[in-house]
């Protein structure tokens, strides 16, 4: 990678794409950032399926798992890099000068940036049962690869809620109201709170197996 192409997620080391992320530029940013989490989530995911030996009635379902997240592993990555290309827009949006020009470009960037978020948050709603099932059929001697997955992927799932909120609550910076927000875009304001859900049902699946994983707690 030069100096002058961007970093992806998908075509840059880790030490690339970290150094992007820390300079003041925004593109990688927190939404990318996100999409790397739910990678990281989805590919723990794998790791751990890979290493369990179902019982023959689990056979199915533990091979739909291990699929699942393999190929979640892939499509996270390139979320990040959509999710990258969108802050690049949102950005821009805000630089323009004052006027009706740039109140357009902000509302089109703001609900582009929100999409993106939604479709992020939504794939890792999906990946939630999938890790909860391997917390506790999953091989038990990588029951903390496991609570480290669910570390990564409440993450991502707290990235994307906020930042799907951000990017609605950016349309009131032309006048509209948050009220007005919530009704022309209900289908996003909802993304909200399913990932708010999502969240809890993570504490929920990861609380039940912390003595497992962290057993010097109980000491």
């Amino acid at each position: 990678m030069t100096n002058s192409e961007p970093a992806t997620t998908q075509h840059s080391t880790v030490e690339d794409w970290t150094k992007a992320l820390a300079e003041s530029h925004g593109s990688p940013g927190g939404g990318a950032g996100t999409g790397v989490m739910l990678s990281i989530a989805a590919a723990l995911t794998s790791m751990v399926a890979g290493y369990t030996e179902p019982e023959d009635h689990q056979r199915d379902e533990l091979s739909g798992i291990h699929a699942r997240a393999r190929e979640l592993r892939k499509t996270a990555l390139q979320l990040a890099d959509d999710d990258s290309s969108a802050s690049n827009a949102f950005g821009a949006a805000f630089r323009l000068d004052p006027g009706p020009e740039r109140e357009e470009a902000i509302h089109q960037a703001s609900v582009e940036a929100a999409k993106a978020s939604a479709v992020l948050g939504e794939r890792a709603i999906e990946a939630i049962e999938d890790l909860g099932w391997l917390a506790f059929h999953g091989n038990p001697a990588l029951i903390a690869d496991v609570v480290v997955g669910f570390g990564a992927l409440r993450a991502a799932i707290t990235g994307a809620r906020t930042n799907v909120s951000f990017d609605l609550a950016s349309l009131t910076s032309a006048g509209t109201p948050l009220e007005e927000v919530r009704e022309q875009h209900p289908d996003l304001w909802e993304t909200v709170s399913r990932l708010s859900d999502a969240l809890e049902r993570i504490d929920q699946l990861a609380a039940g197996v912390d003595k497992k994983a962290a057993p010097t707690e109980a000491v």
